[in-house]
């Protein structure tokens, strides 16, 4: 009998002993983070095994020698308060014994400040966009798993349902922050390699953050049950070393630029309907399908059909507007910034001469350009005529104009250089006037603060503070030189004094207590922000 229990205690020991070897169990990563999840969980199992070992131990040894055939008798005891006092503080203990490391990994989970790198991340139904603040790129990225091995008719690939045509790339040896909202659904970005997994909820603006340690292709999923392609929502992350990924940088501005040249090239071609109809199909396939299905006939209730639909029959300017502008209130999102002009007419093209619609009509990239130009006018105008614009605004906006043209040799290189407030000196920085200060500090606050607080100050309520009449904004401006320099523990407001220079941070600040009707008529110099806490 002995020898069965030795052999069972061995068998309990080499289990968890063996885990760290078994495929199913979780993965160590390729992050710091990850690493500390991976010896938490294991720290875990061997507590909960030892517990497992010392309980079903005693109940094998108590039904083994205390059984009735060998003359056991049961003890006649009520009330020990030895008993009640062990069973009591022995749990806390190990409960406390869990719950310390278990905090400390949570709370460095939770800690996106410092910095490197800022992502945006979206979700929507169904792919994911990721804008990288200050370096001016972003994209879609979308499964690129072909159609035929979803279909079943070709053999499914190494990485079926795990592939992407844009992955995401980041630099190794570097923190970079993830703020993670939705477009409509909520969805859940979760690459296990690094431990993140953060839900994108529509409305709001959730945080994480992850520092590589080694190139690779890490690859994820949606954590979250998001509708019918929940399952065709993959995360494809390319890790880089920090050279290469500057040279990415280099070539994804080149990539930019020639497809901003390609795109206007476009707009003076005149392609035929069977051009047009082929590059729409493979566009439709990777774009559209997936709701409207591949032929055209949507899901009852769900997705209407294009076939004979009222907007493929309809007009051409009402297509046109419901696939650039969407449509509220429903799952028909808005193509305008995800395809070119010319794949929407493409796509246009095939739409109305597909699956037996057959009208014949011919779109241009050029139609697609003055619907939207003229679309954009509309709305202009229209909103001109619902706002009074104070004579003040008038007045800064002439002034930039005019800055733009007139600003100093010493303000330009002011500006473009990579300075910070511990190289530069208060006495070597330029003095400039609130209409310098308001028309720089007007970009610096698009690029840099208003994914957050919005573009009209107005903040996100319940994630990001509204800006106007905020008591930070109206308070002393050493308040507000100090949040900015040095941003705010526990909350997702990031410390910029490593990222801007003086002369940017000044001219946000003045910008920020100036605009949307704050008119404070302060004029923040980069000496104060240079000089401040000195």
């Amino acid at each position: 009998m002995k020898q069965w229990l030795y052999c069972l205690l061995v068998v309990c020991v080499a289990l968890p002993l063996g885990a760290s070897e078994m495929p199913l169990n979780m993965t160590q990563g390729v992050t710091d983070i990850s690493g500390k999840v991976y010896d938490l969980h294991m720290t875990i199992l061997y507590i909960c095994c030892a517990i497992g070992l010392v309980v079903f131990g005693i109940m094998i040894y108590s039904m083994i020698y205390h059984r009735k055939s060998k003359g056991a008798v049961a003890a006649n005891f009520h009330e020990s308060t030895k008993v009640e006092i062990a069973w009591t503080i022995i749990p806390f203990i190990i409960l406390i014994a869990m719950a310390i490391p278990a905090t400390k990994t949570l709370i460095a989970m939770e800690d996106p400040s410092d910095a490197d790198l800022t992502i945006k991340i979206t979700g929507s139904q169904w792919k994911w966009h990721y804008s990288y603040f200050d370096k001016d790129i972003e994209f879609y990225s979308t499964l690129s798993t072909p159609r035929e091995q979803i279909d079943g008719s070709e053999a499914k690939g190494e990485h079926y349902l795990l592939e992407v045509d844009k992955p995401l790339v980041l630099p190794i040896n570097q923190k970079v922050r993830f703020l993670m909202t939705s477009d409509d659904v909520i969805h859940s970005w979760w690459v296990p390699a690094f431990a993140v997994k953060k839900d994108a909820n529509p409305g709001f603006i959730n945080e994480s953050w992850t520092r590589i340690d080694k190139p690779g292709i890490y690859r994820g999923q949606c954590a979250e049950l998001c509708g019918k392609d929940h399952g065709f929502m993959p995360i494809v992350v390319q890790a880089l070393s920090e050279a290469d990924f500057d040279n990415w940088l280099v070539e994804q501005k080149q990539l930019a630029s020639n497809a901003a040249a390609a795109a206007t090239a476009s707009l003076s071609q005149t392609l035929s309907i069977e051009e047009l109809t082929t590059q729409g199909e493979q566009i439709y396939i990777a774009r559209c399908a997936a709701c409207h299905q591949p032929n055209g006939a949507g899901l009852p209730g769900v997705f209407p059909s294009l076939i004979g639909s009222p907007i493929i029959k309809g007009p051409v300017d009402g297509h046109l507007n419901i696939v650039l502008n969407g449509k509220a209130g429903t799952a028909m999102q808005a193509f305008a910034k995800q395809l070119t002009a010319k794949e929407i007419a493409a796509v246009i093209t095939f739409e109305r001469n597909a699956w037996g619609n057959n009208s014949g009509d011919v779109v241009q990239a050029a139609d697609v350009s003055h619907f939207s130009g003229n679309t954009q006018v509309s709305s202009q105008a229209s909103t001109e005529a619902s706002k009074t614009v104070a004579d003040a605004k008038d007045t800064m906006a002439a002034v930039a104009t005019e800055i733009t043209d007139k600003v100093t040799e010493k303000a330009t290189q002011a500006v473009t250089k990579v300075v910070t407030t511990e190289t530069v000196a208060a006495e070597d920085l330029p003095t400039l006037t609130l209409e310098q200060l308001i028309a720089e500090g007007e970009q610096v606050y698009a690029t840099t603060c208003a994914a957050c607080h919005q573009a009209t100050g107005a903040g996100l309520p319940g994630a990001f503070p509204s800006l106007i009449g905020s008591p930070v904004i109206t308070g002393p401006v050493s308040g507000h030189i100090d949040i900015v320099m040095h941003g705010k523990p526990g909350t997702a407001m990031q410390a910029f004094s490593r990222q801007l220079s003086p002369q940017k941070m000044a001219a946000v600040i003045t910008y920020e207590r100036n605009a949307w009707g704050n008119n404070s008529g302060e004029a923040v110099q980069p000496a104060d922000v240079a000089s401040h806490g000195q």
